[in-house]
């Protein structure tokens, strides 16, 4: 280091010798004695100028070495780097373009119930097509909206024709309206599909045993059209009808224990004017008729202890409020009479000399049982409102839309 030191100073010195040299006048024996000067001080130079460079390209070469060791060790850190943030990215980037699943099939395995919901509640299916139209045209009815329940149940009919719950329930939709033959024809289908309909297969079979229609007679086409004319225009159960005077409110039917009877029940009728109407109480007319089933064959008008009473004091529709009517309905026990006391009656009814048939026991008139009521209000000699119970009693018993005065 010393030598490499030095060669700027001798550069210096033999500088500052020329310029003073140059200054003075130069002759040929100096001129010669400059340029020997010159020439050696240029080869000493030059030499040490040589021994210089070696050094420094060595040292050179070591900064050279140290230089691309840095460089590639930085180099190396970034490109590590670069490649955790572009896996990050792709990992980023197929998280929102993956596709969605697709639906499972019907194969799959099913879906584990969520915490707090029940396995039943959780394998419960969604209400079919004809589920939802039939529970529609039930809360239809039930609203008095006969028309539309139909359509509903007409629906749900169309996509399950040998549905039971449809058909029982647009047969009770046309009782509901009156229309019993269209009601009939529900029933039939019930019952012709046997006891696989299940309990509506035995509630048509209980319907059909009223009475299935038969081919129009001319005195039951005149009641058929009475029936309708009646239905159509009075009241059956409800509100007060266009053109009436009287409404029947409310049947509530009441059935008492009684040890010594085989029935005992009681009708409370509730029976409301119109609230402008002025009423004479005299031309109200209020019929009540039980009936009964005998062998469970025939309908047939009750011949069981009928008795009525007013729990209204007046009766007599001069205020708003309903008045109420309570009618009884009694069947004592029957007497169970042996074939020995039978024939003994029967010999003891013959006279001699005398024609007639044996007075007859009561078990010759048939096992009856109660079956339902009809309530006919007539005031001034004119139906006003009427309800059966069931609903099949007012086509069996039409009534009449006028009574005769007494």
């Amino acid at each position: 280091m010393a030598t490499s030191l030095s060669a700027p100073c001798n550069v210096c010195n033999i500088l500052t010798f020329l310029t003073i040299q140059l200054a003075q006048p130069v002759d040929s024996f100096g001129e010669v004695r400059l340029q020997k000067c010159v020439h050696r001080a240029m080869r000493s130079l030059l030499s040490r100028t040589i021994q210089a460079d070696t050094s420094f390209s060595i040292g050179l070469g070591l900064i050279a070495i140290l230089g691309v060791a840095e460089i590639f060790t930085a180099t190396s850190y970034y490109v590590g780097k670069a490649r955790a943030s572009r896996a990050s990215a792709q990992a980023v980037a197929a998280t929102l373009v993956r596709p969605a699943a697709p639906p499972a099939s019907t194969s799959s395995a099913p879906v584990p119930a969520q915490p707090g919901q029940s396995p039943a509640a959780a394998a419960t299916p969604p209400p079919s097509l004809v589920d939802q139209l039939l529970r529609e045209g039930i809360e239809l009815r039930e609203r008095g909206d006969m028309t539309t329940a139909l359509a509903r149940l007409s629906e749900a009919s169309e996509s399950d024709p040998t549905n039971a719950a449809v058909l029982e329930e647009t047969a009770k939709t046309y009782e509901a309206m009156q229309l019993f033959d269209r009601s009939n024809e529900m029933w039939r289908k019930l019952q012709e599909m046997g006891p696989s309909a299940g309990e509506a297969y035995e509630l048509a079979d209980r319907r059909l045993k009223l009475g299935v229609p038969t081919p129009a007679t001319a005195g039951t086409g005149i009641a058929s059209t009475s029936l309708d004319a009646a239905t159509r225009q009075k009241d059956v159960g409800g509100g007060i009808a266009e053109g009436s005077t009287f409404a029947i409110t409310e049947v509530k039917t009441t059935e008492t224990p009684d040890p010594d009877a085989e029935t005992n029940l009681t009708l409370r009728i509730g029976i409301r004017k119109q609230p402008d109407a002025t009423i004479d109480h005299t031309k109200v007319k209020i019929q009540v008729f039980f009936y009964d089933m005998v062998d469970d064959r025939d309908v047939k008008l009750t011949d069981a202890d009928v008795n009525y009473e007013w729990l209204t004091p007046n009766h007599d529709w001069t205020e708003t409020n309903p008045e109420i009517l309570s009618v009884s309905y009694l069947r004592p026990r029957t007497r169970v009479v042996s074939s020995e006391a039978a024939l003994s009656e029967a010999a003891a009814s013959v006279r001699p000399g005398q024609k007639g048939r044996p007075a007859r026991s009561s078990t010759a008139a048939g096992e009856r049982k109660y079956l339902g009521y009809r309530i006919l209000v007539y005031y001034d000699d004119k139906l006003q409102a009427i309800q059966a119970e069931p609903a099949r009693l007012l086509q069996l018993f039409p009534p009449s839309e006028t009574i005769s005065p007494p």
